[in-house]
């Protein structure tokens, strides 16, 4: 019977310079070396460990035989006639969708967080195909650095697959390395992170994270709500936004809510009302879908 020496390599794609720091110290490599491994990992967008050229020969091939650097590109894309673009990519534990949606000077990607999604929300569809499985913050970031689209971005949302708070430690890792000067040194007002509110994560996010916010409302009502929105019941809307209130919208950072308008179950006056009496006095953003 044959057996098989191949060991599946780990990807450095996605981890932190304090991740790396601990791969650099463990290979008896100089601490220096994960700054450099950050330099080819997110600023130029290195391919393969062979291409950190200023890595010493030996050290490269110490960090091959157990790593990688772990990008991929997407499976497949479709555009449509307004430059519109729909990415798929294979993920360690199913498929993913990107979407690339230009806009004037604007250009925003909004990334998946999960395989599927835990919510239930009635009029999603990644809601109806169930949960699958998180994905890894290098699986987040390669959505972003293996399109070709990517030095053209000037938004990041997490809007697409899953519930961003449901997957909170790999979604702060991946803004981290967006926002931090070893990694992409984005600002952190140029991505916005959404949620239906799922709590306490969502006061954590706000607490180790300055990227805007975006909270799924769609109805006002608690009682109407939850019948479209099963994480009503659990974590109810007027709690969040009660919480919310608790912090300040004032500066730059900013509080949207998102509602997507559906013919005869949230789109009457009583509806308007609703929002406005749930809002009253908050300095927030109402996205109408």
């Amino acid at each position: 019977r044959r057996t098989s020496n191949t060991m599946t390599r780990k990807k450095l794609f996605g981890l932190t310079l304090s991740e790396l720091q601990c791969i650099i110290s463990e290979a008896g490599l100089p601490k220096f070396a994960a700054k450099q491994m950050c330099d080819w990992l997110y600023k130029k967008n290195a391919q393969s460990i062979d291409e950190m050229t200023n890595l010493s020969k030996i050290a490269r091939e110490k960090l091959s035989s157990k790593y990688e650097v772990g990008q991929t590109s997407p499976m497949h894309f479709v555009e449509s006639i307004d430059g519109t673009k729909k990415y798929l990519f294979k993920v360690q534990n199913g498929y993913i969708e990107t979407a690339y949606i230009p806009d004037g000077e604007r250009a925003t990607l909004c990334v998946s967080c999960q395989v599927g999604c835990k919510m239930g929300c009635t009029f999603c569809m990644t809601g109806r195909m169930g949960f699958k499985a998180n994905i890894t913050s290098g699986e987040i970031l390669n959505q972003i650095a293996s399109i070709q689209e990517f030095s053209k971005l000037t938004n990041i949302v997490f809007m697409g697959m899953g519930e961003p708070m449901d997957n909170l430690n790999e979604v702060l890792k991946a803004i981290e390395i967006l926002t931090s000067d070893w990694g992409y040194a984005w600002s952190p007002r140029r991505i916005t992170v959404s949620t239906i509110g799922v709590m306490p994560q969502t006061e954590r996010f706000l607490n180790e994270c300055q990227a805007h916010l975006a909270i799924s409302l769609h109805n006002a009502i608690s009682s109407q709500r939850s019948t479209i929105m099963p994480s009503e019941k659990k974590w109810p809307i007027e709690q969040t936004v009660n919480i919310l209130r608790k912090y300040d919208w004032s500066g730059q950072r900013k509080l949207t809510f998102e509602y997507t308008l559906i013919l005869g179950v949230n789109d009457s006056n009583e509806h308007i009302k609703a929002i406005t009496t749930l809002l009253n006095g908050m300095r927030c953003h109402i996205n109408i879908i």
